[in-house]
This record gives C-alpha cells, structure tokens and sequence, in this order.
C-alpha cells in the first residue's frame, strides 16, 4: 500500500508571474487556484479546469527556496530549456488543440505526431519550459 493517495502540486519555475499568468491561463486555458502574496513571495498555482485535485505552482527561482546565485543558475537553465520536460497536458484532440494553441500564440518544438502512445505535440511557455500534449488513444 502506497503512503500517498495523489500528485497535488507540482511546479514550474517561470521568471515573470504576470507573463506566466496571461501564458498559462489566457493562452493554455488554466484557471487561476491561488494568488496570494505570502510577504516573502507571491504563491501563484493555476489548474486545468475542472480538475480540483491537482494545481501548478508557478514559482518564481530565489528566496525562499534557494540563494541568489542559485536563482540565476536556474533562470539561465529556464531560459535555455534545458530543465526537461515541465509539464505534461492530455488532450481528446491534439490536432484541433494544437491548432487552437498556435492560433493564440503559443510556440511550438514539434506538431501533431502519431506514436505507440496516441498523438503529441510539443510547446514551449514564453520561458523556455518544455511542455508536451498528448491525445491518449481511446480504449475500444
């Protein structure tokens, strides 16, 4: 037996949260979970919506998780897309979203391909993320 029941957070380092914002919900679609400014750094979580259960941190590198001279390491790694893949979407029709994304504006690494695993496609957020969409093959 498991000692956990869920995946709840995860995070994705962004260097502007306002860009992140008008990135991940104006353009991805998400919903705003939290915005609050905790003093010592602002926690910004977006969901996809619907999906209650689970939520993405859009954290800022630097205090209070790591130094100033890890912050700039990290923003350097963000900022090369060298950080692997942030995030990973399912969709039921990668194609339609695919088309729909880049019609708002969203860069892309890769379109539409079929693999053993459905059909995916590959983003990137304004920063650098890695982000990867995927249309699961439908069971039958």
């Amino acid at each position: 037996m498991s000692m956990f029941n869920a995946i709840t957070l995860s995070g994705v380092f962004v260097l502007d949260q306002d860009e992140a914002l008008e990135f991940y919900v104006g353009k991805l679609g998400m919903v705003v979970k939290d915005d609050v400014d905790l003093g010592f750094m602002r926690w910004l979580t977006v969901q996809v919506p619907g999906d209650d259960d689970r939520a993405i941190l859009l954290e800022r590198p630097g205090p209070p998780t790591m130094d100033d001279a890890s912050a700039e390491k990290v923003r350097e790694l963000v900022t090369k897309g060298a950080t692997g893949l942030a995030l990973g979407l399912t969709t039921s029709d990668c194609r339609k979203t695919y088309e729909t994304l880049k019609a708002r504006g969203v860069e892309f690494s890769q379109e539409p391909t079929e693999n053993s695993y459905g059909i995916d496609c590959g983003a990137r957020d304004p920063f650098g993320n890695h982000i990867r969409i995927v249309q699961l093959p439908t069971s039958g």
